[in-house]
This record gives structure tokens, C-alpha cells and sequence, in this order.
């Protein structure tokens, strides 16, 4: 397998895409840079004499925490979403396939020019009901989509954010000293970690993640995924897709929406824009998983609260499980 990062010799990734077909015969490279933090993969924009587009190559380990094995296939499943999506909200928003190859787990992407992720609402505390509106709206186009051929069931994937989202954060010593992020924070975790009764919900609706559904599933769709550009709105990085149960997704999206505005009510107005059926109390609950194990878990948010802010969503998020 050939590895590409942003310190690789110009001509021998030139010489690497000549070999694609990826490159015209008159296009050179003139610059190699790391497009985003890229959590998962290895993300480079390649800016040449005529264009610019994005090179995405897997890893097996996770790219931001290498300790953590991850599966080289994961870039395969992405190329399955972008091909699956149908329908002019959603595909509008995705980056355009430009090539692929299977054998160095190389996927060639359309550069949606000079995006940021919306990240930025953990900061300003707000997200607009226009935005809320679009996010949903979008992420409805995406689960009525019927992939053409089997989807692949990506549980390499699942497993692996399983354990990070449903198991590793509970379990009183799991390696990750949550004082080491903020004093007090594990004497504040130790509660729920402790709370059998809570613990079981969040398995079983673990067990359920882990179950073939039939809603073709974003699978991490998150502030980090999401990407404006001036008046536009892009979803990326869609390597945990799978066919699973659309409370997911939802549960995900409403939990990052109230961490950033304190807002529970986020969770009706992104509802009322889904439009879809769901069962809004399993949203709620998924919801309240994605809080705590975002607080007390390894996969930190860039989220600066106080410690009691912190508690406090810890408390609404038990509320929603509970409930």
C-alpha cells in the first residue's frame, strides 16, 4: 500500500495520480496541505496549476488517536453513501466523486473551497432555526435513500464506535483520566457510571446500534461533519454509514444542538423539520447517550463549559434516558 500524507514529495504523488488517470497530461502540483483536523483519515488538498481537490486515504488506526486500530475499509463505505444518495437535497450537498482506488484505500473528492466546520456553535451558543431547518431537512433526504445494492453492514466501524459511544465512557476504570480534561470531571462521572438501572438502557439501545435496520444512516452527524461555505451547508466524512434505525442520526444531531445552546426544545424544531415518523423517545434517549459520553468519554468536544454547566447537562441528559 502506497501512504500519502502533507509532507509526501510532490513528484511522487504526481507520479501516483499520472497513474490513476487522476491528473491531466499539462496538470502539475503545486502545493500539498491538510485539509481539516481529519478525526479518521489522512485529508489532503491538493492544489495544482489548473484546480484543486481533496485526496481522503484511510489508515488502520484511527488518524487523531493512533493508538485506536480502525478498519482501512472505511473509506469503501464512504464512496457507497456519496454513490447512494439520491434526491437533489441531499446530493447537492455532498462532494462529487472524482476516483477511487480500492487497492491503497485512496478516495479522490471534489474541493468544496474554503469551508469550516460548525464546530463554531459550541462557542457561540446559538444555531439558527434557518440552520436547524436545513440540517434536518437534509439529513431526511439522506435516510430516504435507497442504496442500488446491498449496503455494506460497516460493522468494523460499528463495533469500534460502539465501544466508544455505549461502553467506554460508563465503566468506572477505563483508562481515561477525565481529570486530566478537567478537575472534578471524574468524581462528576462517577454517579453514572455507577447507575446499573442506566447502564442497561444504554446497552440495549447499544445492542439495537449494533442490529441491521432499514434507514440508510450519515452514522456521524455531528458539527465536524457538517461544513459551510459562505451561504452553503455540506455534509462530509460519512464513514460510520450504515443501514440502521433513524433515531440515531437524529439522537446524535439533538444532542450535539443542545450541548451548544442548553436548549432542550432543539429536539422539537428538529423534529418538526424531519417531518418524518420517529420514535421521539428513543431520539430523546439517543440523545442523552451522545451528551454523556461526550463529557465523560475519550472523543472530546471542543467545547469549553464549567464544571457545573457540565453537571447540569449530565443531569438533563439522565432525565432523557430515563425517561
Amino acid at each position: 500500500m502506497i501512504y500519502f500524507d502533507a509532507l509526501s514529495p510532490i513528484p511522487a504523488l504526481e507520479e501516483y495520480l499520472l497513474s490513476e488517470k487522476w491528473l491531466r497530461a499539462d496538470e502539475r502540483i503545486s502545493k500539498i496541505s491538510t485539509a481539516g483536523e481529519g478525526n479518521m483519515n489522512v485529508v489532503l488538498r491538493i492544489v495544482t496549476n489548473l484546480r484543486s481537490f481533496i485526496l481522503k486515504q484511510s489508515r488502520p488506526f484511527v488518524q487523531k488517536y493512533q493508538q485506536i486500530a480502525a478498519p482501512l475499509e472505511r473509506i469503501a463505505v464512504e464512496k457507497r453513501f456519496y454513490e447512494a444518495v439520491q434526491g437533489a437535497d441531499a446530493k447537492s450537498r455532498l462532494p462529487k466523486i472524482l476516483g477511487y482506488d480500492a487497492e491503497n484505500y485512496t478516495l479522490l473528492l471534489e474541493d468544496l473551497g474554503n469551508c469550516e466546520d460548525l464546530s463554531s456553535i459550541y462557542a457561540s451558543r446559538n444555531i439558527s432555526e434557518k440552520l436547524v431547518e436545513k440540517l434536518s431537512t437534509i439529513l431526511m433526504a439522506i435516510h430516504k435513500s435507497t442504496p442500488r445494492k446491498s449496503f455494506p453492514d460497516n460493522m468494523e466501524m460499528r463495533k469500534l464506535n460502539h465501544q466508544h459511544i455505549f461502553v467506554l465512557p460508563f465503566l468506572v476504570d477505563n483508562g481515561f483520566s477525565l481529570d486530566d480534561v478537567q478537575e472534578g470531571l471524574q468524581a462528576l462521572s462517577l454517579p453514572y457510571k455507577k447507575d446499573t438501572a442506566l447502564k442497561k438502557i444504554i446497552s440495549e439501545i447499544g445492542n439495537i446500534y449494533l442490529e441491521n435496520g432499514t434507514t440508510l444512516l450519515h452514522g456521524d452527524y455531528y458539527p465536524g461533519s457538517w461544513m459551510t461555505e459562505k451561504d452553503n451547508l455540506y455534509i462530509i466524512d460519512p464513514e460510520f454509514a450504515f443501514v440502521g434505525f433513524p433515531e440515531f442520526d437524529l439522537g446524535v444531531m439533538a444532542g450535539h444542538l443542545i450541548m451548544a445552546t442548553d436548549n432542550q426544545n432543539t429536539i422539537g424544531l428538529m423534529l418538526h423539520h424531519y417531518v418524518n415518523a420517529v420514535d421521539e423517545s428513543l431520539v430523546a434517549k439517543m440523545a442523552g447517550i451522545e451528551i454523556m459520553r461526550r463529557i465523560i468519554g475519550l472523543a472530546q468536544l471542543p467545547m469549553q463549559r464549567t464544571l457545573e454547566e457540565k453537571e447540569n447537562l449530565m443531569k438533563l441528559a439522565y432525565k432523557m434516558i430515563k425517561q
